[in-house]
C-alpha cells in the first residue's frame, strides 16, 4: 500500500506525509480521535468558521516542521533522515493529549491533569505499540535528545505549534489580526551554539508574530462570548458530576459516565490503564450529545445550564481589571435565587467570578534569540525598536463576572 500521501490543507495547501511510519501514526485511533475535538472549544459560538479541528492543527505543524527542517539543512545545519522523521511525530503528536472541549474537561471531570502529561503518556503508549520507534521522537518531545534545537522548534516561544494555530486560527475565524508570515520566519531560521535563533532581518516578523499572538488571545481565544460558553460547560459538567456522586444515573455515554461516576485527579490518574482507555474513548461529540439529553433531565439546575447552552442564552460576563466587590456579588446571587426558583447554595453556578491571563511574550523560557550580523545574541525584546514589545513580557490578568441574562 503506498502511505506517501497527500492532503489538501485550506492554510497551505497540499501537505505531504513524509514516512510510512509518519502515516501509520496518524491512521492510529489515538490520532484520528483528533478529528473530533475542535481546536478552539467554544469560540464558533462566536466566529461560526471556528470548526477546524486539533487532527488539522497536528497535520499543520508537522507541514512546518518538514519546511524548517528544510531550511535548517540549507545553512548547513546536518540533520539526519531519522531526526527529521523524530522531529516530526514529535510535533505530530504534541497534542494528542488534549480531551474534549479541552480546558473545560480539564477543570470538571479530570481535575488537575494538564494534557501535556496525558500526551507525554500516549506517546509512551504509542512507543510500545510501534515497538520503539518513537524513542527519539519522545526525546526530541521532552527536550532531552542532545540537539536541543529541535526541542525548540516544538516547544519554546516562537515554535511551530504556536505558528500554526495562530496561523489556522487567524484564517478559520476570519480574524485578520493574527495573521503572521510564518514562511518569512522559518526563512530567518538559523541554529548558534545548539539555540534555535532568529536572523536579524527576520526582527519585524518576530515582532508581527508577537503582537498578533497578543491581539488574538483578548479578541479571539479570550473573548467573553468564548469565555461565557466555556464556563457554562464546566458549570454543567460539575453539576452533572455533583449529581453522578449523589447516585443519579444520567444520560452518558459509557466512557463520559465513567468520569462522572469516578473522582479521577492528578493523583489517580495514570495508575489505572482503564483511566486512559476511556478518556482516549471521549471526543466533543459525546459531551454535546450529553448535553442535548440534559436539557430534559428532572434537575432544575442541570437541565437550566443545558439550554442554556444549546439555546446560546449564554452568561453575562463582565470583565475588569479588579475583582467585583462582595455585595454586587451577593446581590447577583440573590437576584438569581429570585429569577430561577433555586435554593442559596446552588446559586454559584449561575453567578461567580474568576481570573484571566494573557502574556505574549515569556522572556524567561525559552527567549526568543536575535542573532545579529555580528554574531552576537540579543533577546528580542533587547533587539527590538519597538518600545511596547518589553511591556508584552507582562502577564496581564483581569477579573470576570458571571451572570444569567435578565437579572
Amino acid at each position: 500500500m503506498n502511505k506517501k500521501k497527500i492532503i489538501n490543507d485550506p492554510v497551505y495547501g497540499f501537505i505531504s506525509i513524509p514516512s510510512e511510519l509518519v502515516y501509520d501514526v496518524i491512521s492510529h485511533p489515538y490520532f484520528q480521535r483528533l478529528r473530533y475535538i475542535k481546536q478552539l472549544g467554544m469560540t464558533h459560538l462566536v466566529y461560526p468558521g471556528a470548526l477546524h479541528t486539533r487532527f488539522h492543527h497536528a497535520l499543520g505543524a508537522m507541514h512546518l516542521m518538514s519546511l524548517a527542517i528544510g531550511l535548517l539543512r540549507s545553512k548547513g545545519h546536518i540533520i539526519t533522515e531519522g531526526e527529521e522523521e523524530s522531529a516530526i511525530l514529535a510535533i505530530l503528536l504534541h497534542d494528542i493529549g488534549h480531551g474534549p472541549f479541552s480546558h473545560a474537561l480539564e477543570h470538571s471531570l479530570v481535575t488537575g491533569i494538564k494534557h501535556e502529561d496525558i500526551s507525554a503518556k500516549l506517546m509512551q503508549e504509542l512507543n510500545q505499540h510501534f515497538e520503539g520507534k518513537l524513542t527519539h521522537a519522545i526525546e526530541i518531545f521532552n527536550g532531552t535528545y542532545h540537539k536541543k534545537f529541535l526541542h525548540q522548534l516544538i516547544s519554546g516561544q516562537l515554535d511551530l505549534d504556536r505558528m500554526d494555530y495562530l496561523n489556522r486560527d487567524s484564517f478559520f475565524t476570519g480574524v485578520s489580526e493574527g495573521v503572521i508570515s510564518f514562511d518569512r520566519i522559518i526563512k530567518m531560521f538559523n541554529v548558534f551554539e545548539d539555540d534555535l535563533v532568529i536572523e536579524e532581518k527576520g526582527i519585524y516578523s518576530v515582532e508581527k508574530f508577537l503582537i498578533a499572538r497578543r491581539l488574538m488571545y483578548w479578541q479571539v481565544y479570550l473573548h467573553k462570548t468564548v469565555i461565557s460558553g466555556e464556563m457554562i460547560l464546566v458549570k454543567l459538567l460539575e453539576r452533572a458530576k455533583e449529581l453522578s456522586a449523589a447516585g443519579e444515573k444520567l444520560f452518558a455515554a459509557p466512557s463520559l459516565s465513567y468520569f462522572l461516576e469516578n473522582d479521577i485527579n492528578e493523583d489517580n490518574f495514570f495508575r489505572q490503564h482503564q483511566n486512559l482507555a476511556h478518556f482516549t474513548n471521549l471526543d466533543d461529540q459525546d459531551i454535546y450529545a450529553a448535553v442535548k439529553v440534559w436539557v430534559e433531565y428532572p434537575d432544575q439546575i442541570l437541565s437550566a445550564l443545558c439550554r442554556m447552552l444549546t439555546s446560546r442564552n449564554l452568561y453575562k460576563v463582565e470583565i475588569g481589571n479588579q475583582m467585583a466587590e462582595k455585595e454586587r456579588i451577593q446581590f447577583l446571587q440573590n437576584a438569581a435565587v429570585d429569577l430561577l426558583k433555586i435554593k442559596p447554595e446552588e446559586a454559584k453556578y449561575f453567578v461567580f467570578t474568576d481570573s484571566i491571563q494573557n502574556r505574549a511574550y515569556n522572556a524567561g523560557v525559552g527567549n526568543i534569540k536575535i542573532l545579529m550580523k555580528n554574531n552576537d545574541i540579543v533577546d528580542i525584546a533587547k533587539a527590538s525598536d519597538l518600545s511596547n514589545l518589553e511591556s508584552l513580557q507582562k502577564t496581564v490578568e483581569k477579573y470576570i463576572l458571571c451572570y444569567p441574562r435578565g437579572i
